[in-house]
């Protein structure tokens, strides 16, 4: 139930704006009431709803700002766990990086976006766990959530190159050794997806 509207939500099949009713949710979804209330409690702490004083609900209007101000906490949270973790890295690690870089391409090969972005969610989670902090892991899901949110990328988007180039080179530099220079290079990414993003137009701008 959770999963199925944070999904509706990140993927725009529910856009920004759009009135949230319990009543009506749960006739779509063919569920009760209840779940569906703290579904949307829970969305609501993730910044996905906003309820106003009067009780509406209504998915998070996004603006440029949002997401520029997202995608700043994201990367120094996730540069500070890469960071932490690059240093404990196996041979078993460079393998689920090289798996999750394989899915990451495929997602996109195929069209599609959400397989796409929990693998490169996943690839970083590889290094950022290897560093042992998962209450670091916990924030930076959070944010990644959000900033899914926020763009709604579609997987024909060139945004997604930012990530698959960036992560193709930093593993090459992970398994040459140059664990500095894969620091360096994953922060990189972040500095260039940000620029894609400050060039987007975003509805709540306007």
């Amino acid at each position: 139930m959770l999963r199925q509207l944070r999904e509706e939500i990140i993927t725009g099949l529910l856009k920004p704006g759009a009135l949230i009713k319990d009543a009506e949710i749960a006739a779509r979804l063919g569920v009760s009431i209840t779940p569906v209330r703290e579904a949307i409690t829970q969305l609501a702490a993730e910044g996905l709803i906003d309820i106003s004083p009067n009780r509406t609900r209504q998915v998070t209007q996004v603006t440029q700002k949002s997401a520029l101000e997202l995608i700043d906490v994201m990367m120094v949270l996730a540069c500070a766990g890469f960071e932490w973790g690059v240093d404990n890295i196996t041979d078993e690690h460079l393998a689920a990086l090289r798996v999750k870089l394989d899915e990451f391409a495929d997602g996109l090969r195929q069209g599609n976006a959400t397989v796409a972005a929990a693998a490169g969610a996943d690839f970083s989670t590889v290094v950022i766990l290897a560093s042992g902090n998962r209450e670091l892991q916990t924030h930076v899901d959070l944010v990644v959530t959000r900033t899914l949110r926020v763009l709604a990328l579609t997987a024909e988007s060139d945004v997604w190159k930012v990530w698959l180039e960036g992560y193709r080179e930093t593993l090459q530099l992970l398994e040459r050794g140059d664990r500095q220079g894969a620091v360096e290079r994953y922060r990189q990414i972040y500095r260039d997806y940000r620029r894609r993003v400050a060039a987007l137009l975003f509805d709540g701008d306007r």
